[in-house]
């Protein structure tokens, strides 16, 4: 969700398993509809693939190295039509752009069994083994789509509100050149929720005062007499510092599962009639995610390997007054808006709909947002082998790195229950239309 684009689950979970079979938010409604199956024509060019063993190191610590298909783990036994159906929708967006526009619109003629997928892959993609500072290994962790319950209205059950952007929340673009700065500028104001740092801007921003990384692209804020100052935590939101301040798009039964749904940047509200209320990304107040996970471990309220979503709201329903000190330590905070009622699943950074199981959110610097991506890693709930061609459709504030995806499981609790436990060892491939090489993007 962009989030998308989105800011993912990373909670402390088992320790990196050993794989089984191998050597190695904000989000946007999709403008176009997804590229639907036509009837097979005429093949198109699929361009010529760099020789095998070719490496390029483009940047940032990444490298990239052509390898064959059938190199891939269980390669063969792939459930290729899904994975076309999930580059198919990501198709939506990939389609305008030049080096997508064939293996786009061959995708579309490519007939759902797994036989023709198969093939369109292996004719149209060079498979790339990624590693990060010269280690092929990474992380792999999971995400879903919560289901939370609650209703539209508050009700004496359903008491939590879901805030969408606030009426004071100011977002600043925040130049390059600043980011390492403790500088004191000056913010002009440009539209209800916007502003750009202008000499002749009104307001004065003491830069040090707020949670600047490498990273940030935009200063989150309010302005308070004549400053421009950091927007509140989430601690001072949950004491109430929005009320009055904020649309609120619904109400939740249950604050644990509210914060989840904050970790995960997309979800469902279920509301005692049965209808559902789909609620996506818009923005965060910028401060940096922290694992309530780890301060939990560090504290001695769970054992580390306890420290999952599904241990986590256990404890709590056990130990309530722990809850504002537990939540209170991740000062990050989502904005949510509601997203036209569909079943197709959460909106990704891509801007098209996320396939459960099939997709999955990296780091855009270093793998192209769109490709496919080969991962192997470990199941965990079954701790077999787990190797799948999945989409790389979304992106996550806590994914960082070459190496490292976020796993889409899906909605709901059966999802959230093995996405809750997912953080393994694991080795990726990014596939790429033949002749367009991996780019590392600062």
């Amino acid at each position: 969700m962009n989030v998308a684009k989105f800011y993912r689950f990373a909670l402390m979970g088992l320790a990196a398993a050993v794989l089984a079979a191998c050597g190695t938010k904000k989000t946007v409604p999709p403008t176009t509809m997804p590229v639907p199956p036509v009837t097979p024509g005429a093949p198109l060019p699929a361009g010529t693939p760099l020789p095998l063993g070719h490496s390029i190191a483009p940047g940032g610590g990444a490298a990239y190295k052509v390898v064959a298909h059938q190199t891939l783990p269980q390669w063969p036994q792939q459930n290729f039509s899904s994975s076309l159906r999930a580059f198919q929708l990501g198709c939506g967006r990939l389609k305008a752009q030049p080096a997508w526009q064939n293996v786009c619109a061959q995708a579309a003629q490519t007939p759902a069994n797994d036989a023709a997928a198969k093939a369109f892959f292996e004719q149209y993609f060079t498979p790339w083994q990624v590693s990060g500072n010269g280690q092929l290994g990474g992380t792999i962790t999971g995400y879903y789509e919560p289901v939370l319950h609650g209703d539209v209205k508050q009700t004496a059950k359903a008491r939590f509100p879901i805030y969408g952007v606030p009426n004071d929340f100011v977002s600043v673009d925040l130049p390059a050149n600043l980011r390492n700065s403790k500088a004191v500028v000056r913010v002009q104001q440009t539209g209800p929720n916007s502003g750009s740092i202008n000499a002749a801007g009104a307001y004065s921003a003491d830069l040090s005062k707020f949670p600047i990384s490498e990273r940030t692209r935009a200063l989150k804020g309010r302005f308070a007499g004549g400053q421009f100052v950091p927007y509140y935590t989430r601690t001072q939101i949950n004491g109430g510092a929005l009320n009055g301040k904020a649309p609120i798009l619904g109400y939740a039964d249950d604050p644990v599962e509210l914060f989840f749904l904050h970790i995960q940047g997309s979800g469902r509200l279920k509301t005692p009639s049965g209808q559902y209320v789909r609620l996506g990304f818009a923005d965060k107040n910028e401060y940096p995610y922290v694992s309530i996970g780890r301060y939990m471990a560090d504290k001695g309220y769970l054992p580390l390997g306890q420290t999952t979503m599904q241990g986590i709201k256990a404890y709590m329903q056990q130990n309530p007054q722990k809850l504002a000190e537990v939540l209170g330590q991740n000062p990050s905070y989502i904005f949510f808006r509601q997203l036209p009622g569909n079943d197709e699943g959460p909106i990704g950074a891509l801007g098209t709909p996320l396939l459960g199981g099939y997709a999955g959110a990296v780091d855009r610097h270093y793998i192209t947002l769109g490709a496919p991506l080969f991962v192997a890693t470990t199941h965990p709930v079954s701790n077999f082998a787990h190797n799948r061609l999945l989409m790389a459709q979304d992106t996550g504030s806590a994914i960082k790195g070459a190496v490292r995806v976020d796993y889409f499981w899906g909605y709901g609790d059966e999802a959230g229950n093995v996405a809750g436990k997912q953080k393994h060892t694991g080795y990726v491939w990014q596939l790429l239309p033949n002749g367009v090489l991996p780019e590392y993007r600062p």
